[in-house]
């Protein structure tokens, strides 16, 4: 797929260890391999998305394989429908999961976060993709160039991805259930107050072809335990009485559970 300037949305081309629009507007690729395409205007904070930290966390974690079922899932899906061509993964973290669906169905793939960070460790293993720092709701790629848009456990912006989409492109979404990691939420919290929680939602300008859910239990020991905590977003909302009984806890038996949600664009 070919990527566009955030600034003026012109055609991106690469030129040696840089893509030039042209306008004039240059971005380096980093020593790394990734491409910084978030502007200074469509930052919310100094330092967005997840933290040096939090992504190393989910590489140990996720690594450790807890979560192939997952990975699993969206390969078995995405075969299913005979996918090819293009991948683009929002939110795509450290890119354990789009490297793995890429791969299986030897797609290519692209990956976007707003998290420096996270790209910046994505692109230091996985070579064979572009990893793009950069704004869900300004995707810097062309219109209608996109085979497959993976959302997993992030934000879902319908626009964006329809816009991006092929006509008759897919989304496969992946949202938490209601039910997802209890064991650590009782450890954490105080109280559970369950909310009302919409894991099947409508996306305007798609068909929901299916929803599937994903449930299966797993055992982390020691860091483990600390590294599925960090790379939640309970960390931002935990009490220190909860975080001091989550560093006491050295063995954690929990189950996730989440659904995939398969779109088609219209």
């Amino acid at each position: 797929m070919m990527l566009c300037c955030p600034i003026c949305g012109k055609q991106l081309n690469r030129a040696a260890g840089s893509f030039l629009c042209p306008q004039g507007h240059s971005f380096d690729v980093a020593r790394q391999g990734y491409v910084n395409l978030l502007t200074v205007s469509r930052k919310h904070s100094l330092h967005p998305g997840d933290t040096r930290v939090q992504v190393l966390s989910r590489r140990e974690f996720l690594e450790g394989g807890y979560y192939a079922p997952i990975a699993e899932a969206l390969i078995h899906e995405a075969r299913s429908l005979s996918l090819s061509g293009e991948l683009l993964d929002i939110g795509c973290g450290e890119g354990y999961y789009a490297a793995r669906v890429g791969q299986a169905l030897n797609m290519a793939v692209t990956g976007l976060d707003i998290s420096k960070e996270a790209v910046r460790c994505a692109a230091g293993k996985y070579k064979n993709a572009l990893w793009l720092c950069a704004t869900a709701a300004h995707i810097p790629v062309e219109s209608e160039s996109v085979d497959l848009v993976t959302s997993l456990f992030a934000l879902t912006l319908p626009e964006e991805f329809h816009r991006v989409l092929k006509p008759g492109g897919y989304v496969f979404q992946v949202l938490a259930a209601q039910d997802h990691l209890l064991g650590l939420k009782k450890i954490i919290y105080d109280h559970l107050e369950f909310k009302e929680k919409d894991s099947i939602p409508a996306l305007p300008g798609f068909q929901r072809v299916k929803s599937l859910s994903i449930r299966f239990s797993f055992t982390v020991e020691g860091q483990q335990v600390r590294n599925l905590f960090s790379m939640t977003p309970h960390v931002f909302r935990v009490s220190r009485a909860g975080a001091e009984r989550l560093e006491q806890t050295e063995i954690l038996t929990d189950t996730a559970s989440c659904v995939l949600n398969v779109f088609r664009r219209l």
